[in-house]
């Protein structure tokens, strides 16, 4: 099964409790995950560019054009408009920081992930 195959086939699945921290500061929000191993963050994209820190643990990041394993600590550059997807190797925690002037963390997702 191709990777994009897999993705689309868990879209909207969420087999665990990623324990979602809404973290907010003047224009900048970070969300901070933990996920177990053997799960993935399924495929998305943002409008804009943004950092992801893995804190802990190690992951595979598969964009558009690579597929690269990041084991802890890494920041890592997610370009705007490219599809990415992390699958997990080991347990980890796993921060997305974008800026925004969001605070509402029931809204945040709509504003930063690009539907469609």
């Amino acid at each position: 099964m191709k990777h994009s195959d897999i993705f689309k086939s868990m879209e909207g699945r969420m087999d665990f409790d990623p324990k979602i921290v809404h973290n907010f500061s003047d224009g900048l929000y970070a969300k901070e995950m933990t996920i177990p191993k053997d799960f993935f963050v399924v495929q998305h994209l943002h409008s804009f560019s943004h950092l992801s820190i893995l804190a802990k643990g190690k992951v595979i990041l598969r964009t558009d054009n690579s597929e690269e394993i990041y084991s802890a600590p890494a920041c890592i550059e997610i370009k705007s408009g490219v599809h990415h997807s992390i699958q997990v190797l080991e347990d980890c925690v796993w921060f997305c920081i974008h800026a925004t002037d969001e605070k509402d963390a029931s809204k945040v997702d709509e504003v930063l992930i690009k539907r469609g």
